[in-house]
């Protein structure tokens, strides 16, 4: 689900945002959570930038988002420049910070990778994928087809989600898992721009139903065709459409 701004500020102890009470507003709020407080607002400004809460090209203003989370600027600024390392921020001189535009190309990069590792998922997955994962994976794939009909994006991207995420699961394989995990964030990111538009979700139910079928017949090379002709897919619309113009 989309993490809305301000999620924090209902956890937060209001203080005055000045020097002195700085450091006790960071010690009660992490008391509260037990956790550090830099590391919450983090993940907020990161969920928010992955969800597109916080649009591609939107100036990062310290003193709003403070507000806005009902923290100080200090941990805004620290999230700021951690997101930047991750490339979903871009601090420019002069001009300050702003959420990273998502080109077409980097697009394209993220789905040939994906294409290969997903690809290389679906293959094992036709071998080693339990009986309870595929009892899993075709109610997953119902409520995806579900949510689709009913044009529910939150829907829709949790059980696309959940479905790749099951295949991976069921390979029994720890390096690929991880190789994945890495690149979850920027296929994250990428959903929710592609599920603006629930016209281009059609599709998407028949190209899982050729992975699954695939996958529930032990047929291992056809499980990788499948999987490759669903990111091919999504390649093809995002050189036709650029995705440029999916947030304009």
């Amino acid at each position: 689900m989309v993490t809305h701004r301000g999620s924090l500020q209902k956890q937060a102890v209001q203080m005055p945002a000045s020097d002195k009470l700085e450091e006790l507003e960071m010690l009660n709020l992490e008391i509260q959570n037990h956790r550090p407080l830099r590391e919450m607002v983090y993940e907020e400004l990161k969920m928010q930038i992955l969800t597109g809460a916080i649009p591609p090209g939107t100036r990062m203003m310290e003193v709003e988002l403070a507000r806005e989370i009902g923290v100080s600027r200090t941990p805004i600024r620290e999230a700021i420049r951690k997101l930047e390392k991750e490339g979903l921020v871009t601090i420019e001189p002069r001009r300050g910070a702003y959420a990273s535009q998502i080109t077409t190309e980097d697009m394209i990069e993220i789905l040939e990778v994906r294409q290969n590792m997903e690809g290389l998922a679906a293959y094992f997955a036709a071998s080693r994928m339990k009986p309870e994962q595929l009892s899993e994976l075709k109610q997953t794939s119902a409520r995806y087809n579900a949510a689709v009909t009913e044009g529910n994006m939150d829907d829709m991207i949790k059980y696309d989600t959940k479905f790749h995420r099951i295949i991976v699961d069921s390979c029994n394989n720890k390096i690929l898992f991880q190789m994945i995990e890495q690149l979850q964030e920027l296929v994250l990111r990428f959903r929710y721009i592609y599920y603006d538009d629930f016209k281009r979700a059609e599709n998407m139910p028949d190209e899982h139903k050729a992975i699954l079928d695939a996958i529930e017949r032990n047929d291992a090379d056809a499980a990788r065709e499948a999987a490759d002709v669903h990111i091919d897919r999504l390649k093809e619309l995002v050189i036709r459409e650029g995705v440029q113009n999916w947030h304009a």
